[in-house]
């Protein structure tokens, strides 16, 4: 059994605090957020992630998981101490550090016993030199430490499953001995272990994640000209990930990507690149693209209800950047939404989960109970996020209940010869071929 402190108990924090915890380990979770820490203690979590709740419930109940605004009791006999706090995007796509700068000062003033730093939060290539130079500089006296960075791989809706079966741990550091430890840390993980120097690891985190938003991006490029051309995406995406060199992964055309990673990070290493002189057009090309598909859904509205979508309601199944989160962050469906009324539709929406969230941010809209409930008199319907519970809605009394039938599948859920069968007009992402027509 270890001890651990993670400073930070938002997304990252929450899932590797629990995680290390239901491997055994003490770990103590600390916030600045007294209200937040205060939920936390009542089992009340401040996001939505499968299967979260009940672990951390889980080790509170056995005295290995705790939680504090304390740093001296956060930092009390422990041997590893993760920051794993926010790194927002900054006025010109860079990382703002000011939380990950405040954490470690406050550890270097506190700290009284030996102790390794572990990076989890995303930062910019050079900030573990960064972090290690803040900490000394804020000792009272001088006490040993070193700096790892081990940047994390999480999805959201399938964190936990991340965490507990990674497909690699990346560890940086220049303290060898260091990075050993934090290395017997992840054994039970039973993963391939990557030991590289700091700026390497850090790079890595950003390379990986700007790779997969291109693989996004390339994907909806290719769809936009299979509607120019009559292919059928979602074949041409089967095979080309029969290849072993493409894979399926990242295949699904649809209306981009959101969320918390992919949008700050691919900025962030473009405004990197940028600041060292280097010219990142794979990375803004991929950002152009995916601001493109996220209003594609409204031109393709406009084009089968008219240019004037003034006195029509659209109802949009969906709202979170993914299934199984009630995260907003970049979601696509804001973009939706404040360019549909603009062009003077009624908007309603429906998801799951994340209606409180989205309620924040657009609290203008009708949100429905249901699917039913938001699909009554509505022109047409938008899938923004494919939840599961979309593909096995009673189509039929979808239908009765719009007062027009047009579907627009922005995730590629349905079956266009279903659809079309069932008397929709039914409009996807590289798929805007005749169903009736093809062979």
């Amino acid at each position: 059994m270890k001890s651990i402190a993670v400073v930070g108990a938002g997304y990252v924090g929450l899932v590797t605090g629990a995680c290390f915890a239901d491997l055994g380990n003490k770990v103590k979770c600390l916030d600045i957020d007294e209200t937040r820490i205060n939920n936390l203690r009542r089992g009340i979590l401040p996001i939505y992630e499968p299967g979260l709740a009940e672990m951390i419930q889980r080790n509170i109940d056995s005295k290995r998981l705790e939680f504090t605004t304390d740093y001296s009791v956060a930092l009390e006999d422990a041997e590893f101490a993760f920051i794993a706090v926010g790194t927002p995007e900054g006025v010109d796509g860079e990382a703002d550090l000011q939380y990950v700068r405040q954490a470690a000062t406050t550890i270097g003033n506190t700290m009284k016993t030996p102790l390794i730093i572990v990076n989890k939060s995303t930062v910019p290539v050079g900030t573990g030199d960064w972090v290690a130079d803040i900490i000394r500089d804020s000792q009272t006296k001088t006490v040993p430490f070193a700096v790892v960075s081990c940047p994390e791989f999480l999805r959201e809706g399938s964190a936990l499953q991340d965490f507990m079966n990674p497909h690699r741990t990346v560890l940086g550091s220049l303290d060898k001995i260091a990075a050993d430890q934090v290395a017997q840390l992840h054994l039970p993980l039973r993963s391939p272990i990557i030991v590289t120097d700091l700026r390497t690891a850090e790079m890595i985190k950003y390379a990986s994640n700007a790779f997969l938003a291109t693989k996004i991006s390339f994907i909806n490029e290719i769809a936009n000209i299979c509607e120019a051309l009559g292919a059928d995406i979602k074949e041409v995406a089967v095979g080309m990930g029969s290849d072993p060199r493409i894979g399926e992964a990242f295949l699904d055309a649809g209306i981009g990507y959101g969320g918390s990673c992919f949008p700050k990070d691919v900025k962030a290493l473009a405004h990197m690149a940028s600041e060292k002189g280097r010219h990142p057009q794979l990375l803004h090309s991929v950002m152009d693209i995916n601001a493109d598909a996220r209003i594609k859904v409204v031109h393709m509205l406009k084009e089968n209800l008219g240019q004037n979508l003034s006195g029509k309601t659209i109802g949009l199944l969906g709202l979170a950047f993914k299934p199984n989160t009630d995260d907003m962050r970049e979601a696509p469906s804001i973009e939706i939404v404040l360019s549909l009324i603009e062009s003077g539709a009624t908007v309603r929406a429906y998801d799951p989960v994340a209606i409180p969230s989205a309620r924040r941010i657009m609290p203008d809209i009708f949100y429905a109970e249901n699917p039913y409930e938001l699909a009554a008199d509505c022109d047409a319907l938008v899938v923004v996020t494919e939840w599961n519970e979309f593909k096995q809605l009673d189509l039929e009394q979808i239908l009765l209940s719009m007062r027009g039938n047009v579907i627009i599948d922005g995730r590629n859920i349905y079956s266009p010869e279903e659809l079309h069968e069932r008397g929709f007009v039914h409009r996807g992402i590289g798929r805007s071929y005749d169903s009736s027509t093809k062979p």
